[in-house]
């Protein structure tokens, strides 16, 4: 994974509900032509090395970031001993819808066009977020994520999708294609050869931030929604 230079973000507190705030990082480029917002599950939040890496790609295509920690500090703490909350799709989906709410109360990004790229269990937050709102998202672009775990959702996604996922990943390449087979929109699944779960190989991260920023020109770049949402 390449180096980027250093980057200025603004750290946001994203109300969710009456009991719930979450942080987050919103990074606007000058005339951003969308936004993605990350989704992530456990271990794997707004400081995660490959998340800002992509992000940061994104950015310098002109596409603006929302990066944010679906788990608060406490429970990210219990899920690293019970492993329960990274399952809990219906949770994170509805920490990502309430997210999506905040953001279009922002008036830099509330005309823009919306994407997800999920990984891990995030990809089905993130897709079962992007069906129960299906005027809202764009496109989703799944990294090496748990598509399957969204289960009957998948059905009624409208929003074009993006599978990556690394070759030598092979468990996850097969609940990949079993995802994508229920999935009747504009789709894709995209091996990158030599990647393992992570990405961690040397380019193949590189490969992710391409293909994603491709993904993400190509169904947000277009005329803005010019709705308030």
């Amino acid at each position: 994974m390449q180096t980027l230079p250093n980057w200025n973000e603004d750290t946001c507190f994203i109300p969710i509900n009456e009991n719930l705030t979450l942080a987050g990082n919103l990074r606007v480029p000058p005339e951003p032509a969308g936004i993605v917002v990350f989704v992530h599950g456990s271990g794997s939040g707004r400081f995660s090395p490959r998340n800002q890496f992509v992000a940061r790609c994104l950015h310098n295509i002109g596409i603006a970031t929302l990066l944010l920690d679906l788990l608060t500090e406490q429970e990210e703490i219990l899920d690293q001993v019970h492993a329960h909350l990274r399952f809990n799709i219906a949770l994170l989906s509805e920490r990502v819808l309430g997210a999506t709410q905040w953001l279009f109360t922002r008036p830099e990004v509330a005309h823009l066009k919306l994407g997800y790229f999920g990984a891990s269990t995030g990809a089905a937050a993130a897709l079962v977020a992007a069906a129960q709102q299906p005027r809202l998202v764009a496109a989703v672009v799944s990294r090496g994520g748990r598509p399957d775990l969204a289960g009957n959702m998948l059905e009624q996604v409208q929003a074009p999708t993006l599978l990556i996922v690394g070759s030598r990943d092979e468990i996850v390449i097969r609940l990949n294609e079993e995802a994508y087979a229920h999935l009747h929109v504009e789709k894709c699944l995209e091996i990158v050869a030599g990647a393992t779960h992570l990405f961690e190989e040397p380019g193949t991260l590189e490969q992710v931030a391409t293909l994603a920023g491709q993904w993400f020109t190509r169904h947000l770049a277009s005329q803005a929604t010019g709705t308030t949402h």
